[in-house]
């Protein structure tokens, strides 16, 4: 008897019909535990916290429940401080999927952060892991009606007095709050993005469209559940799709990265451009440098050395990665041109935790655009405003249901992002060509107006210097009328416990002159800079690998002073 084929049309009917349905995260969380029953939903690299969505279905209700005895009812806050685990998801879902509201909170974040977003969001609940217990004040605990051990989920604080079973909890509508993300980004004041289930069920669509994933695909998460980048388009998107999503118990180092490549041979990772970029500087660019056959290759045969490093650079990913999504900040146009030669599996997202996160994306197998965002995604509406007739670039403003519903508690500052047509000013400066494609210049709160009134973007002349060898990071300011560096020079060029010799300070300026005149040849005129500064700390940076650049408004680096010969 002839096998039974499966219609592709119906296939694709099947997904359309779940965009349609699953417009809430009840929906998402019935239709997934649903058709999935059997299927691995979410576990640790090395196998514990494991759940079938059967599993998991059954834990989130009961905690839901224990919550809901306790008085904790639909629209009360549900805060979660933790490192990423299967956990943290069943915790999201006891909230969400129930009408409550999901606090997330970077496991980062200090004590006082911690404190401010517990104490702002009117949090009734924590779930917290040990490790973060030292950053929770006496304060926090005693306005708190429960505190849960997300690893064990016992209580460590309940309050008998409240055990009255009147926690009533009902289906969320669309449009009713979902979670308030708490994002300082680059420019200081935290802000509580409330986002709605329309905003992350849309994204869900979107994620779809942009990378289409299926039960048998394997997430591998790295990044922090509890930023929107991480949360919508790897966490709650494996979970709407079928698929496994898989996460690391460590820090995610390069050794505990390869084993778990190994392990899991991921087809699916979400990234922020520091992870790919170092692979490729200062693991294959310094292979092919040392290496004299490599070498003349590259010279002679760059397609095919660039095809073979290709393969080579999934197989370092296990072997069976068809998608790597770079998001949270830009890639390095070099790198970018390299992946693009080595035809590998990278693809570029831009978005902002207002808009849950989507906004543009470069898809896998479209042709790619050096240096582009892509075109708008899956139904979101996308315009240049305010366009420079000279330049063509203009803010990038964003409408459709990805958009947020405002800043919590702070219309003042929900009404300066959020006009009366709905479209949400991202702040970000961008150029777009003839094929609809988008390519960012700059933050416009970090653009530089020069001496003629012309824009300059530090974000360029900083990619100038971050591609120079030796350099690790940088950060272009204004500083008395002239453009000042920042530079994070590598730790085996610039040694910092030799600070005290003359040799360490000859190093330090030859190595400062050179970014000066290297910079000052490759820019234009406007962008010249004329000022480096040495730093001996890496730049603070946000969970996606931004330099907080508000914290170095007014720095001059680390360097030590020479000390003056003695001529007496």
């Amino acid at each position: 008897m002839a096998k039974k084929i499966k219609s592709p049309y119906k296939a694709w009917r099947k997904y359309r019909n779940r965009e349609n349905t699953c417009t809430t995260l009840h929906k998402v969380f019935d239709y997934a535990t649903t058709t999935y029953a059997k299927k691995v939903a979410y576990q640790y690299v090395d196998g514990g916290q494991k759940y079938t969505y059967e599993e998991f279905r059954r834990k989130t209700e009961q905690l839901s429940l224990r919550m809901t005895r306790f008085g904790i009812k639909h629209g009360d806050r549900v805060a979660i401080f933790s490192q990423n685990m299967p956990n943290w998801v069943v915790a999201f879902f006891s909230a969400t999927a129930f009408g409550r509201v999901a606090v997330p909170v970077l496991p980062d974040s200090s004590e006082t952060e911690l404190t401010n977003i517990l104490t702002h969001s009117e949090s009734r609940v924590l779930f917290i892991s040990q490790r973060m217990m030292p950053k929770l004040s006496e304060e926090c605990k005693q306005k708190l009606t429960l505190i849960i051990d997300i690893e064990t989920f016992e209580f460590i604080k309940k309050n008998k007095e409240d055990f009255k079973c009147n926690g009533w909890v009902k289906d969320p509508q669309p449009d009713d709050l979902a979670c308030i993300i708490y994002t300082s980004g680059t420019t200081g004041k935290a802000k509580g993005v409330m986002l709605s289930h329309r905003n992350l069920s849309s994204n869900l669509a979107a994620a779809f469209k942009a990378k289409p994933a299926f039960k048998r695909d394997r997430f591998l998460s790295i990044l922090p559940a509890a930023h929107t980048y991480e949360m919508s388009v790897s966490t709650l998107y494996s979970f709407y799709v079928g698929a496994t999503c898989y996460t690391l118990q460590k820090p995610p180092t390069p050794t505990i990265l390869i084993a778990a490549m190994k392990e899991v041979t991921p087809t699916i990772v979400c990234s922020v451009p520091l992870v790919i970029e170092k692979v490729v500087k200062n693991s294959v660019w310094p292979t092919i440098s040392k290496s004299r056959v490599l070498s003349w290759m590259e010279k002679h045969f760059p397609r095919i050395l660039h095809w073979f490093i290709g393969r080579k650079m999934v197989a370092s990913f296990g072997g069976k990665l068809e998608f790597l999504g770079v998001g949270g900040a830009k890639l390095d146009p070099a790198v970018e041109k390299f992946l693009i030669e080595c035809h590998f599996p990278y693809a570029v997202g831009y978005g902002l935790t207002e808009t849950a996160p989507l906004v543009c994306n470069v898809m896998v197998n479209k042709k790619k655009h050096l240096g582009s965002i892509g075109p708008a995604s899956y139904k979101v509406e996308v315009r240049l405003d305010n366009v420079n007739p000279e330049t063509g670039e203009g803010e990038i403003v964003v409408r459709g249901h990805n958009v947020m519903l405002g800043y919590y508690k702070d219309p003042e500052r929900t009404l300066q992002v959020l006009d009366d047509d709905g479209w949400f000013h991202t702040n970000d400066i961008a150029c777009m060509d003839q094929e609809g494609i988008y390519y960012i210049k700059g933050r416009l709160n970090n653009t530089i107006l020069g001496p003629s009134g012309e824009n300059i973007y530090p974000e360029e002349i900083e990619q100038v210097i971050n591609n120079m060898e030796g350099v690790e990071e940088s950060l272009v300011m204004e500083r008395d009328g002239k453009l000042v560096a920042l530079v994070k020079f590598q730790d085996n060029v610039i040694d910092w416990d030799l600070a005290a010799e003359d040799k360490w300070f000859e190093e330090l300026e030859a190595r400062k002159k050179a970014v000066l005149n290297w910079v000052n040849k490759t820019v234009g005129k406007n962008s010249k800079i004329g000022e480096v500064d040495a730093m001996k700390e890496p730049f603070e940076k946000t969970a996606t690998q931004k330099i907080r650049r508000f914290k170095y408004k007014d720095s001059h680096g680390d360097e030590p002073q020479k000390p003056s010969e003695d001529k007496s």
